[in-house]
């Protein structure tokens, strides 16, 4: 009982840790252009993050559970693995100040600990085929999604003001950025915090406490306030990252990345699919910052590589940390 309770409370902590890391998915654009103070972006985050509920259903929760590994094969020093692996490549990225996937380091922590207790065999490979196809897809998405949507706006822009200057943008556009932020949030909550409940429902199916993969009430709840919680505390280390180095965005790209990353989330959520808001939100502020400066080189390249060398790293990383953990955890009782 008391093991049980103890590894719930360390997924909450993973929660808490995938909010605090991520926050800069949420708030970077919003930072950066001056449109809120980073105390009242994290504060309208995790009001995002935590009235995500409303809006989806438990897809994405449901492939964690019991789409990527043998349902059988999960216990709760597989559980421990996992979540181990997962914060501890969340503090190693966000000490350095790269923007990785949370989602990918729970995934990659399930898949390793899995692996050690059981083999290839624990692996539900279909389960794993969109996951990973939108590694890719995901950056590629919010980039497409950005460049058009900044197009769009470019061109509202144009029509409403033809002589304003070039980034010149009224109070309407600062107060138009407020809600593509929320909307950002509220797509960030409602498919990461998911994962995190799809980690304890399958800990309380493994334990016998239920019969279905259904998430509890009370799960879905405390996940939504541990990732609002971890958002407002804040991963400022790469807010800098993706709100200034990777490019100097202005209101009207940053409301055209916040809204092409956002549109990118909620379908996928509805979907079931697991994805990187961290992936998906580079991708729409390295379109629509292109866009916007009407030239490539807006985007600073240079701290590319270093960010896709973490999400390719995310997955064997975590799972070598979690499979770790695992071998160590064996003589521990749960």
């Amino acid at each position: 009982m008391e093991g049980v309770v103890l590894l719930i409370a360390v997924a909450l902590v993973f929660d808490f840790v995938n909010g605090w890391h991520d926050s800069a998915n949420s708030i970077a654009t919003v930072v950066g252009t001056k449109t809120l103070t980073p105390l009242q972006a994290v504060l309208l985050a995790g009001f995002g993050n935590f009235i995500a509920i409303l809006f989806f259903e438990l897809h994405v929760a449901k492939t964690i559970g019991k789409g990527l590994v043998v349902p059988a094969v999960v216990d709760q020093h597989v559980i421990f693995g996992a979540l181990a692996g997962a914060i501890v490549w969340d503090v190693i990225t966000w000490y350095f100040g790269i923007p990785s996937s949370s989602s990918h380091a729970l995934m990659g922590g399930l898949a390793g600990a899995a692996l050690v207790k059981a083999g290839w065999g624990a692996i539900l490979v279909e389960g794993w085929v969109r996951p990973v196809l939108f590694i890719v897809l995901a950056p590629l998405l919010g980039l497409a999604m950005g460049m058009i949507l900044m197009t769009l706006v470019a061109w509202l822009i144009f029509l409403i003001e033809p002589h304003a200057p070039h980034g010149a943008v009224r109070s309407g556009g600062r107060i138009l950025q407020v809600f593509s932020s929320l909307s950002y949030s509220v797509g960030h909550g409602g498919n990461d915090a998911q994962k995190t409940m799809g980690i304890i429902t399958a800990l309380l199916v493994a334990v016998g406490w239920q019969a279905t993969y259904d998430p509890p009430l009370w799960v879905i709840f405390s996940c939504q306030a541990a990732m609002a919680l971890g958002t407002v505390a804040g991963g400022w280390r790469i807010v800098r990252t993706l709100g200034t180095k990777l490019c100097d965005l202005k209101v009207p790209a940053g409301i055209s990345a916040e809204a092409g990353g956002a549109a990118t989330l909620f379908g996928a959520s509805m979907l079931g699919i697991p994805v990187s808001t961290t992936h998906t939100i580079t991708g729409a502020i390295a379109g629509a910052g292109s866009v916007w400066y009407r030239r490539l080189s807006a985007v600073q390249w240079g701290i590319v590589p270093r960010i896709v060398c973490a999400w390719v790293l995310t997955i064997p990383a975590s799972a070598a940390v979690a499979a770790a953990v695992y071998r160590l955890s064996r003589g521990i009782s749960f």
